[in-house]
């Protein structure tokens, strides 16, 4: 298990005994029910780091937990933000450090939980440091997604950045564009500008994984396209068709139904897309998250006793190497 130190600018300093679990996993894999368990047991409140669950506009293609979830735990990042507010991982990370801070005041565990790899790193590690962009190049680059689609961009990164192009959400033209526009202004690629080391955080760290084999999670994915469309999809889509060009709509299970709504697709074809391009995803952060070894994994249905165990244990590791290093330092003090 790694442990993450950072000073945050702020005259509140937080004890080194403060933890923060996140829970991890590919998509539909039921991290949303794990967390609240977690939650429940240690008393505790939930940060959510799925960037597509921030938009109020979009509830059931992002999978927002529903009301009874909700109402168990306390979220925060859940539909907090609109479609139309220009929202990035930078700000997300101040803001969601500074929700910590006040959580951590009054609990020693806070939750965190969600697929967007980003979002959860620039909470843990903190953001990379990135050369100056060239605005003409970002223009460029979104003309091209709303002339052509994002396919041209794919092909763009993955001949510009194939390491980055391996585990990157290629369905998201934010993300696309964010990496090329580094790629093309700093002619070097953008996995080149990724820091091997973190930024210092003011509480531990412990991560904890759900898996299953990938047959069963493309399984649960389907599953859950086809309940997305029973819960009202369609007419979710159709409610925000004239904003479609919105960078927060320009995202798997928007995108396909888009395309149905323009007479691209039929209405099955756009389902089929879903589930594949969903599929991808999970595939995309199975790769990122494998590459971790501070994980702890565990089944996707594995008792939550077995979870809250592993989490104590290593909960007490860290509480055990605090008080050796005080003695430690107590010791070097008086000799």
């Amino acid at each position: 298990m790694l442990e993450y130190v950072i000073n945050v600018v702020t005259p509140f300093t937080m004890t080194r005994t403060k933890t923060l679990i996140s829970v991890v996993g590919p998509t539909a894999i039921g991290k949303t029910s794990l967390s609240i368990k977690v939650a429940k047991h240690f008393d505790t409140e939930i940060i959510s780091c799925d960037s597509r669950q921030f938009y109020k506009e979009m509830r059931i293609g992002t999978a927002v937990p529903d009301e009874d979830e909700l109402a168990e735990v306390k979220h925060h990042f859940i539909q907090n933000k609109s479609i139309h507010d220009y929202y990035n991982v930078g700000s997300y990370e101040v803001d969601a450090l500074k929700t910590l801070e006040t959580l951590f005041r009054s609990n020693d565990i806070v939750v965190l939980t969600g697929g967007s790899g980003l979002y959860q790193n620039a909470v843990l590690h903190g953001l990379d440091q990135f050369p100056e962009i060239d605005k003409t190049v970002r223009e460029e680059l979104n003309q091209i997604l709303t002339d052509k689609g994002i396919e041209p961009l794919q092909e763009m990164l993955k001949k510009l950045d194939p390491k980055y192009f391996q585990t990157a959400d290629i369905q998201n033209p934010q993300r696309v564009i964010r990496a090329l526009e580094i790629c093309k202004s700093a002619g070097k690629p953008y996995s080149s500008f990724l820091r091997n080391s973190s930024k210092q955080r003011t509480f531990n760290s412990i991560k904890i994984g759900l898996t299953a084999e990938r047959e069963l999670i493309y399984d649960r994915i389907n599953r859950r396209v086809d309940l997305m469309f029973e819960h009202g999809l369609l007419e979710e889509v159709k409610a925000l068709y004239e904003y479609k060009d919105l960078n927060a709509l320009r995202t798997v299970g928007y995108s396909e139904v888009f395309k149905y709504l323009d007479g691209e697709f039929s209405l099955e074809e756009a389902k089929s897309e879903i589930k594949k391009n969903t599929r991808r995803y999970a595939k995309r952060q199975l790769t990122w998250y494998r590459k971790q070894d501070d994980i702890l994994w565990f089944d996707y249905n594995a008792k939550i006793s077995t979870v809250i165990t592993s989490i104590e244990d290593s909960l007490s590791t860290i509480y055990n190497l605090k008080l050796n290093q005080k003695s430690s330092s107590e010791i070097s003090k008086r000799g």
